[in-house]
């Protein structure tokens, strides 16, 4: 008998399959909580999360009812969990076309009461101003921006603790080596406004400093000057405008010496 023909005929092994694929969004925003005439703005890194409904859209019980959780849902067979996020969140929130990165999988045994259930999560940033327009659809019975320190005080649903842990470690890093800060910003820019975006997730002195940071912002070669253009939006002197350049950046890249 030949190797293939054994093959063939060998019975085919099933494997256990799970009871759901899904796919999770943490949805950050930065809001502005003081803005006075001529004075630098005041922002808070905020986190978006729904409240499970009591019964889902067939009027049955609700897993984890009641408590707070990530946007999110099963992934369909004709979609990747990537388009499945995008989806879920213009779905259970009314958000669409926003900045959107995967940054974890998480299949630990027992995760979730319903079953087997492995997730792809991601995170997204939203403006504030498009946050605006947010709802709460299917399962949701609420949708509320949390500040970072209230999160871990709610009754969280499934392991979205531990997910949501990862997304804040994930965009803290990402504002201080990447240059999505400018997703948080006008697309002209003074430097403490950029400097208040970067103090939602650090107090690092070289960006605390507001002298020390206005001497870096002229040395960033991702960050030009608009020229003849200033604003009185943050100083009654008037101020500088910036702006971001396109381009690969070293980092971490508001720290580093250039």
């Amino acid at each position: 008998m030949s190797n293939n023909k054994a093959v063939t005929n060998q019975t085919k092994k099933e494997y256990p399959k799970p009871y759901g694929y899904t796919s999770d969004i943490a949805v950050f925003t930065i809001v502005t909580e003081e803005k006075e005439p001529y004075k630098p703005p005041k922002m808070s890194l905020k986190l978006m999360l729904i409240q499970r409904a009591m019964v889902n859209a067939e009027g049955e019980k609700n897993s984890e009812a009641g408590k707070w959780a990530l946007p999110g849902g099963f992934v369909h067979p004709d979609e990747s969990a990537f388009e499945a996020a995008k989806r879920e969140l213009e779905e259970e929130t009314g958000v669409k076309d926003i900045h959107l990165k995967h940054y974890g999988v998480y299949d630990e045994p027992g995760r979730d009461d319903r079953g087997w259930v492995i997730t792809n999560a991601h995170y997204a940033i939203v403006p504030e101003d498009s946050l605006i327009k947010r709802k709460a659809n299917d399962d949701a019975a609420r949708v509320e921006l949390f500040k970072i320190d209230e999160i871990f005080s709610l009754p969280l649903a499934f392991d979205h603790e531990i997910i949501i842990r990862d997304a804040i470690k994930e965009i803290k890093k990402d504002l201080l080596q990447t240059t999505i800060a400018q997703k948080f910003l006008p697309s002209q820019f003074t430097y403490s406004e950029l400097q208040a975006v970067l103090l939602t997730v650090t107090d690092d002195a070289a960006i605390k400093s507001d002298q020390a940071f206005a001497r870096k912002i002229r040395m960033l070669p991702f960050i030009e000057e608009v020229d003849g253009k200033t604003t009185t939006r943050t100083s009654k002197k008037p101020t500088k405008l910036y702006r971001f350049v396109e381009m690969n950046v070293m980092k971490p890249i508001y720290t580093a010496r250039y």
